[in-house]
C-alpha cells in the first residue's frame, strides 16, 4: 500500500501550452544606429561618428510605441552614444597629446647599439 501514492494534480487546474508567435522582423536601423557609435570609437573616424549620429536620430524619430516596446534601449539612449562617439572622435582637437621630445622615439624602434666589448 506504501507503493501506490495517490495522484495529487487535479484536471480542473491543467494549463494547456500554447506557443507564443515570434515576430522575426529584424530591425537593422536599431542595429546600426547601436553599433556604429561603437565602430566610431575604436577608430575614431569622424565620417563613422556623423553616419552614427544620423542613423541613431532616424531611429529615434521613426520609434512607435510597438517598437518602443520591443526594443531593449530607448532611442534617446543611442542618441546619446552617437554623440558620445562623436566628441571621443572630435577629442584629440581638443585635447592634443603630449608632444613626444626629440631624440625620445616613439618606443617601437629597434635598441641602441651594444658598445664593443674590451
Amino acid at each position: 500500500m506504501a507503493s501506490q501514492k495517490k495522484d495529487m494534480r487535479r484536471d480542473d487546474l491543467i494549463i494547456p501550452y500554447s506557443q507564443v508567435e515570434t515576430k522575426s522582423d529584424p530591425d537593422f536601423s536599431g542595429t546600426m544606429a547601436s553599433t556604429l557609435p561603437m565602430a566610431a570609437i575604436f577608430t575614431r573616424n569622424k565620417m563613422v561618428g556623423w553616419t552614427a549620429v544620423i542613423f541613431a536620430l532616424q531611429t529615434w524619430l521613426a520609434e512607435t510605441p510597438e517598437t518602443k516596446s520591443a526594443a531593449s534601449t530607448p532611442g534617446i539612449f543611442t542618441v546619446g552614444m552617437s554623440f558620445m562617439s562623436l566628441i571621443v572622435s572630435y577629442l584629440p582637437l581638443f585635447l592634443p597629446p603630449p608632444p613626444v621630445r626629440a631624440g625620445a622615439g616613439s618606443g617601437t624602434e629597434a635598441p641602441a647599439a651594444a658598445p664593443p666589448a674590451q
